[in-house]
C-alpha cells in the first residue's frame, strides 16, 4: 500500500511538472507598462469609492541605459510614440481642451515630434498601433508645440506625471535630461 501511494505521488508530480512545461510565459519586458492618472489619487480603491479620474495615460517606460536619447535614439523631427512597444494611449473621462481645441471624452493615441528646443505633442484618433509606424496625420485631433525644459538630474526611465495649477492639468513627460509640459483644461 505504501508503495502504491508513493507511486501515485511520483506520477502526480511528473504530470504536474510536465503540465507546467506546456506554457511558456514571456519574461519581464525591458520597457514595462505603467499607468498614470489625473488627479493622481482619483482611481477606485474599493466598491464604495466613486472614481473621479479625468485622464489616464498608459505607456511603456524604456530606460536610457547610458544612451543618448533625444537626437540619437529618438530622432529629432520624427514622429515618436512617447514610449516603447505599443503607442501610448491617453483616455479622457471628461471633455477637455488643449490649445483651444475641444477634446471629447474618449481614448486616443499620444505622439510627439521632439526637437532640440521644442516638441510637437499630438493627440491622434487612431488606437492599437505598434509604435508610430502606421501613424496617420489625417487622424490628428490636436497638435500643440511646447518648449523643452532641461533638467540637471537625468531621468533614467521615461516618465509621465501630472501637475495641477489654477484648474489646469499639466501632462509632464520626462526622460534623460528633457521634460515637456502639456496644459490640459478639464471641462
Amino acid at each position: 500500500m505504501k508503495k502504491l501511494c508513493l507511486l501515485a505521488v511520483i506520477l502526480f508530480a511528473a504530470v504536474t511538472v510536465q503540465a507546467q512545461d506546456v506554457v511558456k510565459f514571456a519574461p519581464l519586458d525591458a520597457s514595462p507598462v505603467d499607468i498614470v492618472y489625473f488627479p493622481s489619487r482619483s482611481i477606485k480603491f474599493k466598491k464604495t469609492d466613486t472614481p473621479s479620474s479625468s485622464i489616464k495615460v498608459i505607456y511603456s517606460r524604456p530606460a536610457a541605459k547610458g544612451r543618448v536619447i533625444f537626437g540619437d535614439l529618438i530622432k529629432y523631427g520624427e514622429v515618436w510614440r512617447v514610449g516603447a512597444n505599443e503607442n501610448t494611449e491617453i483616455k479622457f473621462y471628461k471633455p477637455a481642451t488643449i490649445n483651444g481645441v475641444a477634446v471629447p471624452a474618449g481614448s486616443y493615441s499620444l505622439f510627439a515630434i521632439p526637437e532640440k528646443d521644442k516638441w510637437t505633442i499630438i493627440i491622434n484618433k487612431e488606437l492599437d498601433m505598434w509604435g508610430a509606424y502606421a501613424y496617420d496625420e489625417s487622424k490628428d485631433l490636436v497638435k500643440i508645440t511646447v518648449p523643452v525644459k532641461t533638467v540637471t538630474t537625468p531621468i533614467e526611465l521615461l516618465s509621465i506625471a501630472f501637475t495641477s495649477k489654477d484648474g489646469i492639468a499639466n501632462l509632464v513627460i520626462g526622460w534623460d535630461k528633457t521634460t515637456v509640459e502639456v496644459p490640459i483644461t478639464i471641462k
